[in-house]
This record gives C-alpha cells, structure tokens and sequence, in this order.
C-alpha cells in the first residue's frame, strides 16, 4: 500500500489532507488490504521529515514497525511511484490519496508498468482545494509527457524490497 505524502506543520504534524490518507491506509492495512505500507513524502531538508511523522503515526496506532517503509525521497507522485516499482519492488500497489489526485496517481502508475488500484482518502473538505484544483490541471499536463519520456526520479537508490524489514528504512540505517 503506498501513501503518498501531503505535508507537515512546522512542529511535524500532519496536515489534515495526510491524517486522512494516513488513517485511510492505516485502515486498509489492518484490514488486510496489504501486508506492508510505503509511506512516501519529502525528506530533502533535515528539519523537514515528513516520511517520519508518517511512520510514527502508523506506529501509534499499532503497525508494525518492520511492516512500514519510508520513502524518503518521494518528492513527486511520479518520484514516489518510480520509487516505489524499482527501489521497493512493488508490482502490485494500492494508492492512498484524495480523489482530486487519484486520477493522475493511477495514469503514473500504470505508465510505469505498476498493477495500480486507487482507494481516495477525502473525509472531509479541505481548505484551498480551489487552487489545489487548478494546480492539478497543471500537474496532469505535465505528467502526461512525463510518463511518455519516463525520466529517472531525483534520487533513485539501492534496492529495498517491500516484501523484507521496513526498518531498513530508518534515518539511522
């Protein structure tokens, strides 16, 4: 199950659009929707770790930590999916984002060759989802070319399969 990252405050809590996502996945898991989760966010400042808060919720509400990874370098759903299919070796995924994202999130996913199923974590409504909206036109856009061209993520790395330890994931490892 892959959750794809949607902020953190400045005292590390989750935005109320990734507590969704967090507790939608979170859900799913414990109901034997997968076997391991792929939290995947932005880690490329030190202050900045939204992947930990993610694992750390998941932990409080009892995951196992060796059944959750961090994508530390999930920067862009297409990183975070390009990730996901050759640095965690997924064939197989289910995406936990908003509706509004979804769409875009599954046209990546299928792109890259990934069996990709989509489950949309809105509970509520969320405040600046009109510029949200906007931005999304142009992210399709975008990813539409970049799914053609396919270019390597910002950051690739060695291989992690999801089917081991997520704690291989750890900042300290």
């Amino acid at each position: 199950m892959l959750v794809l990252g949607a902020g953190i405050r400045t005292d590390g809590s989750p935005s109320p659009m990734l507590q969704d996502r967090l507790n939608t996945g979170i859900e799913l898991y414990q109901n034997g929707a997968a076997p391991k989760l792929l939290m995947s966010g932005d880690h490329g400042r030190k202050k900045y770790n939204e992947v930990q808060t993610m694992k750390d919720i998941a932990l409080d509400q009892g995951v196992p930590s060796e059944d959750v990874f961090m994508d530390h370098a999930g920067f862009s759903t297409y990183d975070s999916l390009y990730r996901a299919r050759d640095v965690f070796q997924a064939r197989k995924v289910i995406i936990v984002t908003q509706k509004y994202h979804l769409y875009r999130a599954l046209y990546i996913a299928r792109s890259l060759g990934l069996d990709a199923w989509g489950i949309s974590a809105d509970t509520r409504r969320y405040s600046g989802q009109a510029y949200r909206d906007f931005r999304e036109i142009l992210a399709r856009d975008k990813d539409f070319f970049v799914s053609i061209f396919k270019p390597l993520p910002k950051y690739l790395g060695d291989v992690i399969p999801i089917a081991g330890d997520g704690d291989l994931t750890n900042d300290e490892n």
